[in-house]
């Protein structure tokens, strides 16, 4: 581990203790159930402030693949370089909330810029006041992942609207080492975990570079233009979310292919997130109706008041169907 981030993690661990010890001062001790929620933050936390690098695998019904990440903290940034190890070349560089992609298409490279997105293993937010609001949190023995001793802890909502989530975090480090998805059924749906993993002993950027075939072309994707708020021709409200969603952020955007502007409204409890697209109907034929899920992502899409309204996330059915009605659009 470089010293950057032995001297981030001590701090935490000392910030974490204080508050643990400040609860037993209060209550007389410090109850499991803080106990764990703790354990949870420090996750949080290390996939953050610790140097690794090592191979997970994502696995869902439709897909299996391999994943190869480099991840730096030096004190002040993070820096990460994760490259798909399965099919068609991808790699994806970031520093703090900046991402590039990079994807092989034929014989070009196309560069893509996103903005951040929380990416295994910093899948857990920084923030847990809604998820403690809206899961349970309880523990399992322990067991070994990637040659590693890790304590097991289950998250349960306390509703339908959210998926339920087991949890592998490190014995000594407090990094995620695996996490997976169950539906309502209790089935699997997603499961991400470490095969090999190791800490960084250097501060040396070197491997922070695209390793992407130099041969071909690279071509630069033309970034979705991003309009005033005043430029949708329509008047909306949002009314009776799902209980623990909030937005989180709003933009109105071109999106090519489409003559109009399209509204694009991100909700979130802290851990799940939703999409919501509000777009003027199409004129030209009839607008389709539909509600799927294909596996942990639900799509639903209605009309609503001459607008098609589509909301999407990696959630149960009811949650997108409920955020997208809970849409007042009037002209």
């Amino acid at each position: 581990m470089i010293l950057t981030s032995r001297v981030v993690w001590a701090k935490f661990l000392a910030g974490i203790t204080l508050f643990a010890l400040c609860a037993m001062s209060l209550t007389g001790h410090a109850s499991t159930d803080d106990e764990l929620w703790i354990v949870l933050q420090k996750a949080a936390v290390a996939a953050r402030a610790l140097s690794y690098e090592g191979i997970f695998v994502c696995q869902t019904a439709q897909q299996s693949k391999s994943v190869q990440i480099t991840h730096l903290f030096d004190g002040k940034n993070e820096f990460a370089r994760n490259v798909v190890l399965d099919g068609a070349t991808r790699e994806v560089l970031s520093q703090g909330n900046n991402l590039i992609i990079y994807n092989q298409k034929n014989e070009k490279i196309v560069i893509e810029k996103r903005r951040g997105q929380n990416m295994f293993p910093a899948i857990l937010p920084l923030n847990f006041d809604s998820i403690r609001d809206n899961y349970t949190l309880h523990s399992s023995t322990q067991e070994r992942v990637a040659d590693r001793q890790a304590r097991v802890l289950f998250l349960e909502p306390k509703d339908r609207l959210r998926y339920s989530y087991k949890f592998w975090i490190d014995s000594e480090y407090g990094l995620l080492l695996k996490s997976v998805r169950f539906n309502q059924r209790s089935e699997i749906i997603e499961s991400i975990g470490f095969n090999r993993l190791s800490l960084l002993n250097s501060i040396a950027l070197d491997w922070f570079t695209p390793k992407i075939d130099s041969k071909k072309n690279y071509v630069m994707e033309d970034e979705p233009v991003i309009l005033p708020d005043g430029k949708l021709s329509v008047t909306w409200e949002i009314k009776e979310l799902p209980a623990g969603y909030r937005k989180v952020d709003q933009m109105v955007r071109m999106v090519p292919g489409k003559p109009y502007p399209i509204m694009h409204m991100i909700f979130s409890d802290g851990l799940a997130s939703v999409s919501l697209f509000i777009e003027p109907t199409n004129k030209s034929g009839k607008t389709k109706v539909a509600l799927v899920t294909t596996g942990s992502t639900s799509f639903y899409a209605g009309v609503n008041n001459g607008h098609l309204v589509t909301a999407v996330g990696e959630v149960p059915e009811a949650t997108v169907v409920q955020i997208a009605n809970a849409v007042v659009i009037s002209k």
